[in-house]
């Protein structure tokens, strides 16, 4: 069965910064590891923007979001901490879904960045691009020097915001700067593909370090 991921990302510009940090690590963090299904978690920070806070977790499969586990602490069930924070801060992408290619990889020990990317496509074009993603973009993302782990994945559930998600775990965010990832990035095909994107969202991140 393919692997699960949920994602969520936050500008907390608004909210608390200490507070932000102390809820997601002893409280929000810890709740969810604790669901049957999760395997893992790891929490980034933009890259150019000290703000902006992803959190991505590895699942056993798409399914475990729809368990009474994770129901009990999720969605309407979420603590009063959660509630609170949630509502000072600006929620950016909550994705959640189903690892596409490999389908059964989880991320890598070591990385230091990750770039995110999201985006919907014309379903005109959906079959070109699920080509053009899987036998192109993605293997030479994948063989660009750094980059430890490239994965796709496609939504679930109702009212989806991005149909599609890709995840690169990088040594550090630098490495989706480099003119290898440029070049991987920039084919002919990608710029016809590009053409049929909507709602394009790149994230770049580095490794989020607790302070103190």
């Amino acid at each position: 069965m393919a692997k699960g991921l949920l994602l969520a990302s936050f500008d907390f510009s608004t909210a608390h910064a200490d507070e932000f940090h102390d809820w997601y690590d002893k409280e929000h963090i810890p709740e969810r590891m604790a669901v049957p299904g999760f395997i893992n978690a790891e929490r980034w920070i933009g890259d150019d923007n000290p703000t902006l806070a992803v959190a991505t977790y590895d699942l056993e499969s798409h399914g475990v979001l729809y368990t009474p586990p994770y129901l009990a602490v999720g969605g309407a069930n979420g603590s009063p901490w959660t509630k609170r924070v949630t509502k000072k801060a600006t929620r950016i992408l909550r994705f959640e879904g189903s690892q596409l290619v490999p389908g059964e990889a989880t991320a890598p020990e070591g990385a230091g960045g990750l770039l995110v990317a999201s985006m919907n496509v014309d379903p005109a074009a959906e079959a070109e691009f699920q080509e053009w993603y899987n036998t192109e973009h993605l293997p030479f993302l994948s063989a660009v020097p750094g980059v430890l782990c490239a994965r796709r994945f496609q939504a679930g559930g109702e009212g989806v915001e991005r149909k599609y998600v890709a995840l690169y775990h990088l040594t550090d965010a630098s490495v989706s700067r480099s003119d290898a990832w440029t070049k991987a990035a920039r084919t002919p095909w990608s710029a016809r593909m590009n053409r049929f994107f909507s709602g394009l969202l790149v994230m770049r991140c580095k490794r989020y370090q607790r302070a103190g």
